[in-house]
C-alpha cells in the first residue's frame, strides 16, 4: 500500500541509492577502458609541408620524425585555397604517418567523458544519501 504521507527521505533513499548504483557500475569499468586506451594512443605531432601539384591533383610533401619523406593527396574540399608552393602545417600520428590531417586533431576519449560522468552522478548521489541519512 503506498502511504502518500511519507517523508521526502523514505522514497529518496532508495532512488538515490539506486542511482549511486546505476552510475558507479558501468562509470568506473568506462573509465578505466578510457584510461587504457589514453594511454596507448599515439601522439599526434606537426610539421612544415609543401603543397605540390600533379595535374589538376594537388597533394602535401613533408618529411616525419625519422625522416622519411612522405606526401599525402588532399580531396577537393581541402585543397581550396592552397597554391603549388605554398607551405602549411601538417599534423600526422607519430606511429602510423599516413593518417594526417591539416587542422589540429581533437584529443577527445568518449568512454572517459561517459566515465565521468556516470561516476560523478553516483558520487553526488551517494553523498546526498549519506546527507539524507543523517538528517
Amino acid at each position: 500500500m503506498i502511504d502518500f504521507m511519507a517523508s521526502p527521505a523514505e522514497f529518496l533513499g532508495p532512488i538515490l541509492e539506486l542511482m549511486t548504483w546505476v552510475g558507479f557500475v558501468p562509470g568506473v569499468p568506462l573509465l578505466l577502458a578510457g584510461w587504457i586506451i589514453g594511454k596507448r594512443r599515439c601522439l599526434w605531432t606537426s610539421t612544415d609541408s609543401e603543397i605540390v601539384t600533379a595535374g589538376q591533383y594537388r597533394a602535401l610533401l613533408w618529411t616525419d620524425s625519422t625522416g622519411t619523406s612522405r606526401q599525402g593527396l588532399l580531396h577537393g574540399e581541402q585543397a581550396t585555397g592552397l597554391t603549388a608552393g605554398q607551405m602549411t602545417n601538417l599534423y600526422y600520428d607519430t606511429c602510423h604517418p599516413s593518417r594526417w590531417r591539416l587542422e589540429p586533431p581533437r584529443n577527445e576519449n568518449t568512454l572517459t567523458v561517459l566515465g565521468l560522468v556516470l561516476t560523478g552522478v553516483a558520487i553526488a548521489c551517494a553523498v546526498a544519501g549519506f546527507i539524507l541519512l543523517m538528517l
